[in-house]
């Protein structure tokens, strides 16, 4: 583990604090806590804390001895003194002397003794920190501590490896009677460096910020050099079929199997989860092992996973290719088998539980694909990623576990303890989604214009949003905008376009609504237009709507939970204007289009609808083709703009906001939307 402490760094920071008013303690605390957290070997997404204890100001200007340590909500890696916010030290020290403390008592306690009401909780390892006498320290789920002690004689190994320069915790669930433990034993132990917590994580003390972080280092190089003299083989691999699918067939699949059925309003109603796909060498040999079925069913490396993870991975048969529906069903029959074991096991051990818990879904958070790698499930992408993240750790940390002796974690009542402790569950926080969220959404020509703005409007709603563009670069920043995914694509190449999708489903799981918004403008008397300027414009204005409609109608239909196909039909199809036909006429098809999928689709619950909009400043309706089409009618630019029965110029936002709509109005299928301020001529009839 490379040492990255930096004098000239940490001068640096000191000044850079200094000159908002924060004192050299908290910055140094600050500058450690970043290095500890940018190394995923040692934290990831939220694991892990810091303290440091000083002496502030409080609000009458009085010196008080404090305790900064990790709030909630906080990643290490990104954190600024705000996030580690001041508590009263004399309170929490006190504490000690109880002989037990509820959490909620503990969780009071500390709020009512911050410095600052409206500061973030602190870790929920406060006291911990609180009851050790030390002025700087580093809390890490260090996976090579982690792989050390993750064993059946973990405690003998620990021993072996730190000596004298470690004292040794046993497991207990974090709270107050752990802080009491460590305290004890730090007591008893003045002279040590470090605490390992085994199968948890490991503590490192100091009198400064570089001393504690330095043996943060120092120890966990320990245990990596043990581990490093593990040569013993590990994972022998399962047979497997001659040739697998790929993440992009699996995925899709997997999808609609792990959705929670909708109480009403069919499957499109489905409760869905966003996918986040991982493989390498490392994976593949984890996931395709004789004895899968073994390690990968023990639980988590370290207890706070379960939050994230569940208390196990799903193991799904592997996918041959060319065999989808065989998989289907070998995935079917052990999702079943999974949530009957997962209903057990709550059964189990909330009957212990005064009061009892509810029960969480039983869908699971990481699936095993021997042969293809691991998905990482979560409501959002971001959670997806996290799940993917620890899933990666925990291969990590078993194959250097396996490799020096054989894996094992907390027992089964601890992991519950932890996956439905009320203070860890307040981590993942309790805002309402917002009414798209867990939806992949697609809109193509979305570098510009209306698709700008509707890729803009659907990540408002909570969605995942795809950027297609031609233009990779406008792809790109409008993808940047929306938190998305850019993919650079010519949608009249269909080859693209399955490309397209393929990696949409390998990158998220699958697809939910697709905005069929890619065209551009040829004009022409109709008589007279060549024919080569025709058929250019029926392949983007109508045969690349059917490209990018039945590639996702194929991606939907293996998930099975139905889906919304949006199409830009423009007014044209209904209203033709003079000189445009070359245009319209391809609009007017893809009109009918939308039509047939509606009709041919809709015992798949696929919705399929469209918007009609007219006069909409963007990259097609440029200011040089607004001054010929308002000349063609005859019309100032002004007028051609407003010329509608409310007298207003309808924008690109009005536009994405009709998408929106459509997409939520789950019981409307064949149905078009005008948005073009009031067209008598062209409203349907």
């Amino acid at each position: 583990m490379q040492n990255l402490w930096s004098d000239s760094d940490a001068k640096d920071a000191i000044a850079r604090h200094a000159a908002k008013g924060i004192g050299e303690d908290l910055a140094l605390r600050v500058y450690t806590t970043r290095l500890l957290g940018g190394e995923p070997r040692l934290v990831l997404h939220g694991g892990g804390n810091t303290s440091v204890k000083t002496r502030v100001a409080d609000v009458t200007g009085e010196q008080v001895d404090v305790l900064c340590v990790k709030g909630s909500g906080w990643d290490m890696g990104t954190i600024e003194a705000p996030g580690l916010p001041a508590v009263r030290l004399a309170p929490l020290g006190g504490l000690v002397g109880l002989q037990a403390l509820s959490d909620e008592d503990m969780v009071n306690i500390q709020r009512c003794n911050l410095l600052d009401s409206k500061a973030p909780n602190p870790s929920v390892e406060t006291l911990l920190h609180a009851f050790l006498p030390h002025k700087f320290i580093d809390h890490t789920h260090s996976n090579a501590v982690l792989a050390l002690t993750d064993q059946p004689d973990g405690e003998e190994l620990a021993r072996d490896v730190f000596g004298k320069r470690a004292a040794l915790v046993p497991y207990i669930m974090p709270g107050f009677a752990l802080a009491k433990k460590a305290s004890e034993v730090s007591r008893a132990h003045p002279d040590v460096e470090g605490l390992i917590l085994l199968k948890h994580g490991i503590f490192s003390m100091g009198a400064t910020a570089e001393e504690a972080y330095v043996r943060m280092i120092d120890l966990v190089t320990l245990a990596e050099w043990r581990l490093a003299k593990a040569t013993r083989k590990i994972f022998p691999g399962a047979s497997l079929p001659d040739a697998i699918a790929g993440a992009a067939d699996v995925a899709p699949i997997l999808r609609g199997l792990l959705s929670l059925p909708a109480k009403s309003g069919g499957r499109e109603a489905a409760q869905r989860f966003v996918f986040e796909f991982r493989t390498s060498a490392q994976i593949l040999a984890y996931v395709g092992g004789r004895e899968i079925a073994r390690y990968s069913q023990q639980g988590p490396v370290t207890p706070d996973h379960a939050i994230r993870t569940k208390n196990l991975p799903l193991v799904v048969p592997a996918p041959a290719a060319g065999k989808l529906d065989d998989f289907r069903a070998g995935a079917k029959q052990a999702l079943d088998r999974f949530v009957a074991d997962y209903h057990g096991y709550f059964a189990r051990h909330n009957a212990r539980q005064l009061p009892s818990k509810t029960e969480l879904d039983s869908i699971p958070r990481v699936v095993l694909v021997p042969g293809l790698g691991l998905f990482g499930l979560g409501k959002s992408s971001k959670d997806a990623r996290i799940a993917a993240d620890l899933a990666e750790t925990t291969v990590e940390v078993v194959a250097d576990a396996e490799r020096l002796g054989t894996y094992q974690c907390i027992p089964e009542p601890d992991i519950f303890d932890i996956e439905y402790w009320s203070l860890e569950q307040a981590k993942l926080g309790a805002e309402a989604e917002k009414p798209l969220a867990r939806r992949i959404v697609v809109v193509t020509g979305g570098g510009s214009g209306i698709g700008a703005a509707t890729a803009q409007a659907f990540a408002r709603e909570g969605a995942e949003v795809v950027v297609v563009d031609q233009d990779g670069a406008r792809a790109k920043d409008i993808a940047g905008k929306v938190k998305g995914l850019a993919i650079a694509c010519d949608v009249t190449n269909p080859a693209e376009v399955r490309v397209a999708f393929d990696r949409i489903a390998a990158t998220y799981g699958g697809v939910d609504i697709v905005v069929s918004n890619a065209g551009a403008a040829w004009q022409g008397k109709i008589g007279d237009v060549d024919e080569a300027t025709l058929r250019k414009s029926f392949e983007l204005n109508f045969w690349a709507h059917q490209s990018v409609a039945q590639n996702a109608v194929r991606v939907m239909r293996a998930q099975g939970l139905g889906g919304c196909l949006l199409f830009n039909t423009s007014k044209q199809a209904v209203n033709p204007g003079p000189d445009f036909g070359p245009y319209g006429l391809p609009k007017a098809a893809t009109l009918f289009l939308m039509r047939q999928y509606a009709l041919d689709h809709g015992a798949d619950g696929i919705r399929s609808n469209a918007v009609n909009a007219d006069r909409i400043r963007s990259g097609l309706l440029t200011d040089a083709m607004i001054a010929q089409r308002s000349k063609a009618r005859g019309l100032s630019e002004a007028d051609y703009m407003g010329g509608n029965l409310l007298g207003l110029e309808v924008t690109a936002d009005d536009v994405a906001q009709s998408f929106v709509a459509l997409a939520k109005a789950s019981k409307s299928t064949g149905a078009v939307i005008t948005v073009d301020g009031g067209n008598i001529a062209a409203a349907l009839r």
